[in-house]
């Protein structure tokens, strides 16, 4: 991974450990792998997803593997207190993966081809890991979905600065409208790729409070200091981006986001 923009704060432990719990139906109720399948998990973090991925399904035998020794810490500390037994956990790059070829089952990426400068050579490269007739699974978050009432230029130009500040770090934050081309060039058959709108109103409180406010709006202020010091954009003008998403959580307001899953064989 070229650089994770959002640091490895205990800030952003919190914001994906509530992003996971929000949208684990939402994108995980059809993630299921057969007892006594091997799986990898590639970019891990601090479990957030492992938690969902192994506690439903516990046939499988998981393997982990983030790039930071800190974020693995962090998982194998969450799934000892959730009690789940079903995952190893390995530090490794995701470009020089120690795993010989044809070993997994299934591969499961979330979060992680984004913040890669070279997304198509990391599909070529665990797609030869996998079984023949093995799938991967790939999980992304449009950034530039994002819409919402009240309307805000100002809070479209904080959501840029995040689009921006991944380019400039050797990522890319749309890439999810390139998942299908890149899964066919990286050799993938039978690829499909689904839409998971994320809709809010006050009428639905959970996602007004672990989506809205604890994920979304939660990530475009951690890169408040970054966005406004590269000179991206001023603070006045960011701090209003920031409180006009906040206003989207009052009785009348209203905010969208769509994630993308991805899976090819």
């Amino acid at each position: 991974m070229e650089s994770y923009i959002h640091g490895y704060t205990e800030t952003e432990a919190r914001r994906l450990s509530d992003q996971a719990h929000t949208l684990a139906d939402l994108l995980h109720h059809d993630t299921v792998f057969s007892p006594g399948s091997r799986v990898l998990e590639v970019g891990c973090g601090t479990g957030a997803q492992t938690v969902f991925l192994a506690g439903r399904n516990p046939g499988a035998r998981i393997i982990a593997v983030d790039i930071s020794p800190d974020s693995l810490e962090q998982a194998k500390d969450r799934i000892r207190r959730e009690g789940i037994t079903n995952v190893e956990f390995r530090q490794a790059d995701v470009y020089r993966l120690p795993f010989g070829g044809e070993r997994f089952d299934h591969i499961f990426v979330c979060f992680v081809l984004e913040h890669l400068a070279r997304p198509l050579e990391a599909l070529v490269h665990l797609k030869k890991l996998l079984k023949p007739g093995g799938s991967l699974t790939a999980i992304e978050g449009d950034h530039g979905s994002a819409y919402f009432y009240p309307g805000s230029e100002a809070a479209q130009r904080a959501i840029e600065c995040q689009v921006r500040l991944q380019a400039g770090a050797g990522g890319n934050a749309l890439i999810v409208r390139e998942l299908y081309p890149l899964f066919r060039r990286a050799g993938f058959t039978e690829v499909r790729v689904s839409p998971r709108m994320v809709y809010v109103d006050a009428s639905r409180p959970g996602l007004v409070e672990g989506f809205t406010r604890r994920t979304f709006t939660a990530m475009i202020e951690g890169i408040r200091e970054k966005a406004v010091g590269e000179g991206i954009l001023d603070a006045e003008t960011f701090d209003r981006g920031v409180r006009d998403l906040l206003r989207t959580t009052w009785e009348d307001g209203v905010f969208c986001y769509t994630f993308f899953k991805a899976t090819g064989r």
